[in-house]
């Protein structure tokens, strides 16, 4: 393109605001559409409380997207609006739910709890100038994510694992609060020491393994992934965080070997605990067999109830508010929710909320690849992982690949901590793709 002619007012690349805002306000009317058809799918009318989801959510959209336009004015247009519809479904699933379940109101604790994520959202996107500052704080931030991941030990255990802090009618899991921090400091430490990991070594075959004093971090790591699923009997944290370090390290230096070495350990400590863990063991036994216990004249389990509805729902889906996914159990709220996602909307439906993860999870890889600073870099590709990560292990225990870990689907499983935690992991793709796209100083300076 020819340059800009002598007197010419200096070129400013577009940023995608307005299209933001179309995308947005079209997520929210998906949304308050799915509302509508429940009530009218149950009651056979529009339900009451329509316009006030639909004022709420279009609110707490127009607020988000309001900061984005005053202080991140060049942020990737697509995260914010697939972070809304992603939530939008989940408060209209759970409020179906709701109504398959007596004196149950979770999806109006659900849009206070998303509330509350937006509020971080934007308090991340005002008062984060430059993502770098992250870095000053990781060690920091390590420790406070030690002891998080402690203190679940001295609570009682929820359905068999011991995730949860509880106090008084509040519960929270401490867990989704200490994998963003453990990101800043897994990005800190290997943006640091990546070319010590990424240049020594011997080659073994096809892989390129590092040397014995370098594999301290990757041991200490994975007997913290032990360990943790020892005392708390928490596959899923487990399997994330050691996920996400391994990732990162292939990030950063580039080496197969460590997806090699990351594999095998997870693999071993996996057995291990399987067999040595009683409530872990019962849900690998589950998994290998999920119509086991119908043969045994127990009923169906939540894995078969699952796999039951997924059949059920057909490609197109029975429709919301007209499948019996409820009939999962305590859990149909939490991990179980894709189910009923499955059944009432179809293999159809599943695949476009697939998609919307796979968007949101490209778009932060393109964050990261974009970045400059190497931190940033490897911070927006880690925080892109986390939500990919413990969308796999979701989504592969209740449709039977893995066995079932007890996590919640981001944003649209019920769950405070769990909805709060990844609406600050927007803000922050937010604020890192911003500077990400911006352009350099010295180009605007050339154009004037």
């Amino acid at each position: 393109m020819a340059p800009p002619a002598a007197g010419a007012p200096p070129l400013r690349p577009a940023t995608r605001r307005n299209t933001e805002l179309a995308l947005v306000l079209g997520a929210v009317l998906i949304a308050v559409f799915g509302y509508v058809e429940v009530g009218v799918n149950i009651d056979g009318s529009v339900p009451s409380g329509a316009a006030g989801y639909g004022a709420a959510l279009g609110v707490l959209a127009l607020l988000a997207h309001g900061v984005i336009r005053w202080k991140a004015p060049y942020a990737d247009p697509l995260l914010l609006p697939i972070a809304i519809l992603l939530n939008g479904i989940g408060l209209v699933v759970i409020y179906r739910l709701d109504r398959a379940t007596p004196k149950s109101e979770a999806a109006p604790t659900q849009l206070l709890w998303s509330t509350l994520g937006v509020a971080l959202f934007i308090a991340v996107v005002v008062l984060l100038r430059d993502h770098r500052l992250l870095r000053r704080y990781a060690y920091v931030g390590a420790l406070v994510a030690l002891v998080l991941l402690i203190l679940p030990i001295f609570f009682p255990p929820v359905y068999g694992s011991r995730i949860w802090i509880t106090i008084g009618p509040l519960s929270f899991q401490p867990g989704e609060f200490a994998k963003i921090l453990l990101a800043i400091f897994f990005a800190a430490y290997l943006a640091v020491h990546r070319d010590a990991l990424a240049l020594t070594g011997k080659k073994l075959w096809k892989f390129q393994f590092p040397r014995g004093r370098d594999l301290g971090p990757v041991l200490l790591i994975w007997a913290a992934f032990v360990g943790v699923l020892v005392l708390e009997t928490d596959l899923g944290t487990s399997l994330l965080f050691f996920g996400l370090f391994v990732v990162m390290l292939y990030v950063a230096t580039a080496r197969s070997g460590w997806i090699a070495i990351g594999l095998f350990l997870a693999a071993v400590g996996a057995v291990a605990v399987g067999w040595l863990s009683p409530h872990v063991h019962s849900r690998v036994t589950a998994w290998l067999d999920p119509l086991g216990s119908i043969a045994a004249g127990e009923g169906a389990n939540q894995i078969a109830q699952s796999l039951f509805a997924f059949a059920w729902g057909g490609v197109l889906g029975t429709g919301l508010g007209e499948g019996h996914s409820i009939l999962i159990g305590f859990a149909a709220k939490s991990d179980f929710i894709l189910a009923t996602i499955g059944e009432e909307l179809g293999l159809a439906g599943l695949v476009a909320v697939f998609l919307l993860y796979a968007l949101l999870i490209s778009r932060g890889f393109r964050t990261g690849i974009a970045l400059r600073d190497p931190f940033g870099r490897l911070l927006a590709i880690g925080l892109a992982a986390i939500v990919g990560l413990q969308l796999f292990v979701v989504a592969g225990g209740v449709l039977g690949l893995i066995p079932l870990t007890g996590m919640t689907l981001p944003f649209i499983a019920q769950g405070g901590s769990s909805v709060v935690t990844n609406w600050i992991i927007v803000a922050l793709l937010v604020r890192m793709s911003d500077q990400a796209r911006r352009p350099a100083p010295e180009a605007s300076e050339a154009q004037e």
